[in-house]
């Protein structure tokens, strides 16, 4: 069984992650994950950019807690190497290219205030392939998610969560800052023995309470089924209160407002060629080809369009 919640937050985890076509040597994919990145500090003040984000969201309950999960992305780099050392562009079906890893942080039945280091050590790997290998590196990422309950009265809470990039950016360039930020950064808050109140759609007696709520990169909508008010989801862009995956998706193509019949034709006509350099770039590019590729008539057909709902329409 799917969960709903979490197809919405890979949704937003993985938005940007490669565009179409696809491939290492499209224009939109020489600079890659502008999206939602939380920043070293250093390099943020240099360019107007965000190393700190933070989202607010009103609950009603009093003996009130919360769980938090804040999910990005981290750059790895994957060079291709012949034999023991030498670095090539391609080997066995496989270019020298960027890849992401998710990192997750977790805070669990938050009462009053709480911190949570962010720290993951520069590391390596290697992956053994036909004539050599694929040598994997990540830089080293610092920095803390703060979280806060506080009473605001009358059975109404604020919480707040903000999330902080402390890496350090010793290259100075924009390539090194991102293989040091927190890409795609989202939060999901459940409450437990409480209800938050929606952000953009809060009842009339909340309306004033919930215009002095900050949000700072982040905006919060609740997610899951209709009506349910113990989860939130606060993403880099602005969704509206329950967001779906429409059923008849295939899958993520990393594109907002793709339209997904579109897009699956597009990678259809590709030349043979051109799906070569989409299946040796991105491992989840590649994941996009395969599943296409085998897609039947019928799923194909499900592409074309749906009625949500029917409305009456006025006249005379």
């Amino acid at each position: 069984m799917t969960d709903p919640v979490r197809e919405i937050a890979d949704a937003v985890l993985y938005e940007g992650h490669v565009l179409w076509p696809y491939r290492r040597s499209s224009i939109k994919n020489q600079q890659r994950w502008t999206f939602g990145g939380v920043y070293p500090e250093a390099y943020a003040r240099e360019h107007s950019d965000r190393s700190i984000v933070q989202a607010e969201c009103l609950l009603q309950g009093d003996d009130v807690s919360i769980d938090v999960d804040i999910r990005f992305l981290h750059v790895v780099h994957r060079q291709a190497t012949r034999g023991e050392a030498t670095a090539v562009d391609e080997l066995a079906g496989f270019l020298t290219w960027d890849e992401t890893t998710e990192r997750t942080v977790e805070l669990h039945d938050v009462r009053g205030e709480a911190r949570q280091p962010i720290a993951v050590a520069a590391g390596r790997g290697v992956e053994p392939v036909e004539g050599g290998a694929l040598v994997r590196t990540w830089q080293q990422l610092e920095g803390h998610v703060e979280a806060r309950v506080e009473p605001l009265g009358e059975g109404l809470q604020r919480a707040r969560v903000a999330i902080r990039n402390e890496s350090l950016w010793p290259e100075k360039t924009r390539d090194g800052a991102v293989r040091r930020t927190f890409l795609s950064a989202h939060v999901v808050l459940r409450a437990h023995a409480g209800e938050f109140v929606s952000a953009t759609d809060p009842p009339e007696q909340l309306q004033a309470a919930t215009a002095d709520l900050r949000q700072d990169g982040l905006w919060p909508v609740l997610v899951g089924e209709e009506g349910q008010r113990d989860i939130v989801l606060a993403a880099p862009i602005i969704l509206s209160d329950y967001p779906q995956i429409a059923p008849e998706s295939p899958g993520d193509f990393f594109d907002g407002g793709e339209i997904d019949g579109l897009l699956v034709l597009n990678i259809l006509g590709m030349t043979d060629e051109e799906k070569r350099e989409m299946r040796a770039g991105d491992p989840r590019a590649r994941e996009l080809l395969e599943r296409t590729e085998a897609m039947t008539p019928e799923e194909m057909g499900r592409l074309q369009g749906a009625i949500r709902e029917l409305r009456p329409v006025g006249g005379p």
